[in-house]
C-alpha cells in the first residue's frame, strides 16, 4: 500500500501577512509563493519544501470561527516545544493545556487571532 503526507491545508483568516509571519517564525517555514487567488482575495503559502499552509484572505474575512466548524485543529510539530511556546506568546497569542499524553509527545495549544486551533507537539 503507498503512503502520503499532507501536501498542504488551506485556511481563511483575517490577516494573510500576519498568520504567514507567525508560521514561519513557530516553524522556521518559508513564502513558497503569494499572489492573487483565483477566486478573488489573496493568498500566501508558507511552508517546508514538501508541504504547506495556503493561507487565503479577501475582503470578507472576518475570523471569530468556531470550534470544530468543521475543523476541530491543526497539528504543528516542532523540535523545541518551549521556543515554540515563546513564539506563539510573543505573537500576542495564549497557550493552553499544556501537557504530555502518554506515551505521547508533549504540547500545548492556542487559537490564532481568528479562532482557529493549533497543537503544537515536540517529539524530543
Amino acid at each position: 500500500m503507498a503512503t502520503g503526507q499532507i501536501e498542504h491545508v488551506n485556511i481563511t483568516v483575517s490577516d494573510a501577512d500576519r498568520s504567514a509571519a507567525l508560521f514561519r517564525d513557530l516553524l522556521g517555514w518559508h513564502e513558497r509563493w503569494s499572489g492573487p487567488s483565483q477566486f478573488g482575495g489573496r493568498t500566501i503559502h508558507v511552508g517546508s519544501d514538501d508541504s504547506y499552509l495556503a493561507i487565503y484572505t479577501n475582503d470578507t474575512a472576518k475570523g471569530g470561527y468556531a470550534k470544530g466548524a468543521p475543523l476541530n485543529h491543526v497539528g504543528l510539530s516542532v523540535a523545541d516545544l518551549d521556543a515554540a511556546r515563546q513564539v506563539v506568546s510573543a505573537a500576542g497569542l495564549k497557550p493552553f493545556s499544556e501537557g504530555q499524553y502518554d506515551p505521547g509527545p508533549r504540547s500545548f495549544y492556542f487559537f490564532d487571532w481568528d479562532g482557529i486551533e493549533f497543537e503544537v507537539v515536540s517529539y524530543e
